[in-house]
């Protein structure tokens, strides 16, 4: 029913740990995992798991959208490998993107202390931009567990289901992001194809996030290109999320 996607870049253990989780789920039945550098570690052998090892590094969305060409399930989902389950979280997220028009939905995403990540924000704006720059960010929606699920204006991308034929439709993830800002991008194009992109609070999942472009300067500076990328692209043409379907 679902095909799970996992790059890695050298995560060794923490992917074999994520994969045991990812299998115990019933709903899941393919697991593609790309080594996008070498590694001698490999996940689980179990004929539900695929490895594909790149010769070259390549970027976050040239990744994802190569596992999906390799998978035939109805519905697909990009996970981080420093992402951990917190149960099955599968049934809900399935039910809710069989709803009207969704195109896409993510579960709430906490750090291993618990607290609410800022993975469900705004559109970032010039204006936005500029705010966080200067320290009054205010891009992210207040959210708690458990709360009602809702249409956020993006997503971010440690942990995204789609279904299959969405996924399709949309040529998956714009290659031209190297890294960040791919999961903005592709929540623009859903809202603007009339789809909705849903948060689910009452299931979530752990990320232990890095933030490796506020410590690495290469990391750094393929956020700031992904950023102007996204500015350029768009140029103030974001859709207007409260119009699409009564978000």
């Amino acid at each position: 029913m679902i095909a799970v996607s996992i790059v890695s870049h050298g995560h060794g253990i923490m992917v074999q740990q994520l994969v045991e989780q990812v299998l115990a789920c019933p709903e899941v039945e393919r697991v593609i995992v790309t080594h996008n550098i070498p590694e001698a570690t490999n996940p689980v052998s179990d004929d539900r798991v695929e490895v594909l090892s790149n010769s070259s590094p390549i970027g976050f969305g040239a990744n994802h959208n190569l596992a999906f060409l390799r998978s035939r399930e109805p519905f697909w989902c990009v996970l981080n490998p420093d992402v951990e389950l917190v149960g099955n979280p599968f049934p809900v997220l399935l039910e809710a993107l069989r709803g009207d028009s969704v195109g896409l939905v993510v579960p709430l995403i906490v750090n291993p202390a618990g607290h609410v990540e800022d993975s469900i924000r705004h559109f970032p704006t010039l204006a936005s931009l500029a705010l966080k720059l200067l320290g009054r960010d205010n891009s992210r929606y207040e959210v708690d567990a458990g709360s009602p699920d809702f249409c956020p204006d993006w997503v971010a991308g440690m942990f995204m289901m789609f279904r299959a034929d969405t996924f399709a439709g949309l040529n998956g993830f714009d290659e031209g992001y190297f890294l960040y800002y791919e999961d903005v991008d592709i929540c623009v194009r859903l809202w603007k194809a009339g789809l909705k992109v849903l948060a689910c609070p009452s299931v979530s999942a752990i990320h232990d996030a890095r933030r490796a472009s506020r410590v690495n300067w290469r990391h750094g500076r393929w956020h700031i290109a992904s950023m102007l990328r996204y500015l350029l692209k768009y140029r103030g043409q974001l859709p207007r999320v409260d119009m699409v379907h009564g978000a």
